[in-house]
């Protein structure tokens, strides 16, 4: 256990197992807006993971709908009223780029479950995640532009590599918002779902993980990552050290024992 208590934590709902830490974004009274203490907190729940490397889910609470009723949403965004005050100095800081670099450095995977809005600083989070799954009623984009600012962390880069140059510049110069399907189609998500399965969705997709070699799924994702004038040296130097994981034994003993079985039987 990573020894995290959740109680300590205002912005965040924290709950850990074996295997993974699930946060709640839990700021619904400003539709999970992203503020100085969220970002302090997430700071503090990657710590514990860094030390005890645990799959990480990120999800965001209800909120009150204009209707009355409660919705799944992420983020909404950055905390305008704190961007608002913020000042070159602020900027240089690079506030929420280095948190959600630390996030996507994290030694295990990182799954997303996106439920109605995300957007902003709160799209910017997401795509910061190995996994990200959306509900049907999701709305994803980068509207800063429009704000008279950037998408200074993350997007600007990680919008491309993720989705292409032509869809990455409509949604960052034009403001485009995109749909569950469309986001899809341009393998924004990798999934879409009711939003009353997603959370379910997502913990099928860590279960599927934490059935991999812990070990194996770190390396992969941190070999995964190099520049590819690293490829193949780097390949070879990290199934080197698997080759002598007593995991990579047993696990290829019990694949032998069971196609021996089902051979015989």
């Amino acid at each position: 256990m990573t020894g995290l208590d959740p109680a300590e934590f205002t912005t965040l709902r924290l709950r850990e197992s074996g295997d993974r830490m699930h946060a709640v974004l839990d700021r619904p009274e400003v539709r999970n807006a992203i503020d100085a203490a969220m970002i302090a907190e997430l700071h503090t729940l990657c710590a514990a993971l860094e030390t005890t490397p645990k799959i990480l889910i990120l999800s965001g609470t209800e909120v009150p709908g204009r209707d009355g009723t409660t919705k799944g949403l992420f983020a909404s965004g950055a905390d305008i009223g704190q961007l608002k005050e913020r000042r070159r100095d602020d900027a240089l800081r690079g506030i929420n780029s280095t948190l959600f670099d630390r996030l996507a450095q994290l030694p295990m995977p990182v799954i997303a479950a996106l439920d109605g809005f995300a957007l902003g600083g709160g799209a910017e989070l997401a795509w910061a995640a190995d996994f990200r799954l959306g509900s049907d009623t999701l709305k994803l984009g980068q509207p800063e532009t429009g704000l008279g600012i950037i998408p200074a962390a993350g997007a600007l880069w990680r919008l491309r590599e993720l989705a292409g140059e032509a869809i990455a510049k409509e949604m960052l110069f034009a403001g485009r918002i995109l749909d569950a399907e469309e986001a899809l189609a341009h393998g924004l998500i990798s999934s879409v779902h009711p939003s009353e399965e997603l959370p379910a969705a997502a913990e099928a997709l860590a279960d599927r993980i934490a059935r991999q070699d812990p070990l194996a799924v770190r390396i992969t994702k941190q070999v995964f990552a190099m520049p590819r004038d690293a490829h193949p040296h780097v390949d070879n130097l990290a199934q080197a050290i698997l080759f002598e994981s007593e995991e990579k034994f047993a696990r290829m003993q019990a694949f032998l024992d069971r196609k021996k079985k089902g051979t015989t039987s």
